[in-house]
């Protein structure tokens, strides 16, 4: 069973609206038989951060359309394609993008 682990969450761009206005939550998350994977930690921050319009923030079983998560400020979904899991060395970032700042 993995240890607890420690990681700080950053949401900008809008997105901490949703998290009562707060942009740097340290948390602690739970022992779990699995390494914590970003898919878990998404599921966990909408169970025990995410205060209001969770359909701004989730899609099934990521991120909408438009949100941005970054792991020590590299694209979770590259990340996750060479099978890297949230350990004690990552962070993770929320950012919400607008469309017209990123096609522009």
């Amino acid at each position: 069973m993995a240890a607890p682990l420690s990681v700080e969450v950053e949401f900008g761009g809008g997105a901490e609206l949703l998290f009562d206005g707060v942009k740097k939550h340290q948390v602690t998350l739970p022992g779990q038989e699995e390494p914590w994977d970003i898919r878990n930690l998404l599921v966990w921050i909408k169970k025990n951060l995410l205060k209001e319009r969770p359909e701004l923030f989730i899609q099934g079983d990521s991120v909408r359309p438009g949100i941005l998560v970054l792991i020590n400020d590299a694209d979770w979904e590259l990340l996750s394609k060479h099978g890297v899991t949230a350990d004690k060395e990552l962070q993770s970032q929320s950012q919400r993008l607008h469309r017209e700042d990123k096609w522009t």
